[in-house]
């Protein structure tokens, strides 16, 4: 699968904020990446770019590639509501990204290899596709195997990590439930999402 394994933090000075979280690199780097970057005049940037890189961000932030991304948007068009909120809550959903929630992993690359390698249950069940969604109520846990291995437990028990209320830990057990799909202004992503919808309009 064509996914980007090059530095995140140049993603993130392309679309000049932070989206993989706090990081030192933009403040001493607040321009572009690329040859050019450092020169490249702040022009006006047109509807459809505005709207091309709301897309591209969001589609950075959650690790999602083109094809997927489009069979997102296509099942949030069908959902009732709004279909930028049905968008966001369906990429919430995603089991890598519940997985970092919970605070299994620190990034969601991590929590995606986790998921890959067989080291997360659902409901006491392996499930090893990222992309399965998540239903309110389903338990998710570590395994018994990866609950002996020192550096995801580290990582799980540090209580410096943010607590978001559609999730509930249970540190003793490795486990967390997801109680409830978030609401849009729940969602901490800096996303614009009409962009999105407007992008896909078209």
């Amino acid at each position: 699968m064509a996914r980007y394994t090059g530095p995140r933090q140049k993603i993130s000075r392309r679309f000049g904020e932070p989206i993989f979280g706090p990081s030192r690199v933009l403040s001493r780097k607040n321009y572009a990446p690329g040859i050019h970057g450092r020169f490249k005049r702040g022009g006006k940037v047109s509807e459809y770019g505005r709207q091309l890189m709301e897309k591209q961000k969001a589609k950075a932030i959650y690790g999602v590639l083109e094809r997927q991304f489009r069979r997102f948007f296509e099942e949030a068009s069908r959902m009732k509501g709004s279909t930028g909120e049905n968008l966001l809550q369906l990429l919430e959903r995603r089991l890598d990204n519940v997985v970092y929630r919970m605070g299994f992993a620190r990034t969601r690359p991590a929590a995606r290899q986790l998921v890959n390698h067989g080291h997360i249950l659902v409901n006491g069940k392996r499930v090893t596709i990222p992309s399965y969604l998540v239903s309110p109520g389903d338990t998710i846990s570590l395994t018994p195997q990866a609950q002996k291995v020192e550096a995801i437990r580290k990582v799980f028990e540090d209580q410096s990590r943010g607590k978001f209320g559609w999730v509930e830990l249970r540190k003793p057990e490795y486990a967390g439930t997801f109680l409830y799909v978030p609401a849009r202004a729940e969602i901490p992503e800096n996303i614009q999402e009409r962009y999105i919808v407007e992008l896909y309009s078209k």
